[in-house]
């Protein structure tokens, strides 16, 4: 692979890897199940691969839409010298433009998702920290089943993805385009499991509650931090 392959690859698998592990919601609804529900070591597993494989669909099909914009804008022949540059400054400034987003975000009321067991069954509602009146919002809770799960989890794809497609589908190179995805999907079903896996044994090596505040701005910053590395150090 050429540095550009490299310096993408990582970018995709850090992406990937804090999105994955500072969402609780990536990993506690399998390790809240699994012990509500006493599914077997094998059975958490399995779910977990299915929904991590669905949450990536998602953002590949998403991803997709970013291929196929680049692909148009190599067809433009006036830009075809400058494809590259153009594909690197818009890399850049997405990354830029996201790590703004990501402070943003951080100067809000932060809302995510709870996952309660009440009797035999695990519910899901949503809680937002600085509210006014104190203690959970449950009236909107959902019965969390492996259908519901899926479902959450193919409707949450990761935009950070699709600028990244982008740049491979600006160069109409296949080979970048099936290695991002692929990194991408491994990285973030290894982390599912990973993360599950802990939880189930009871460790916790991460804040994530904390680190999930940060998780736009962390990718914001590592795409910038390529765009800018193809731009002004020839990666």
């Amino acid at each position: 692979m050429n540095t550009t392959l490299y310096a993408l690859a990582i970018t995709a698998i850090t992406i990937s890897f804090f999105h994955t592990a500072s969402g609780p919601d990536h990993y506690l609804p399998f390790i809240v199940l699994s012990k509500s529900k006493k599914w077997s070591f094998g059975k958490t597993i399995l779910w977990t691969i299915i929904c991590g494989l669905g949450h990536v669909f998602s953002s590949v099909i998403l991803g997709i839409i970013g291929v196929y914009l680049g692909w148009q804008l190599n067809k433009i022949s006036w830009l075809q010298d400058m494809r590259g540059n153009i594909s690197s400054w818009a890399l850049f400034i997405f990354g830029l433009g996201y790590l703004l987003y990501g402070i943003w975000k951080m100067s809000k009321k932060h809302s995510h998702k709870h996952f309660a067991v009440m009797g035999d069954e695990v519910y899901v509602h949503e809680h937002t920290h600085g509210k006014s009146s104190p203690g959970h919002y449950h009236q909107n809770k959902t019965k969390v089943t492996p259908l519901v799960l899926f479902a959450i989890f193919v409707m949450g794809p990761s935009e950070p993805l699709i600028p990244l497609l982008f740049f491979s589908g600006a160069h109409r190179s296949m080979p970048e385009v099936i290695i991002l995805i692929s990194t991408f999907t491994i990285t973030t079903v290894i982390t599912m499991i990973g993360m599950v896996v802990l939880g189930i044994y009871g460790y916790n090596l991460l804040n994530t509650e904390k680190l999930d505040r940060y998780v736009h701005a962390i990718s914001g910053t590592v795409l910038s931090i390529c765009g800018a590395g193809m731009l002004f150090l020839g990666w």
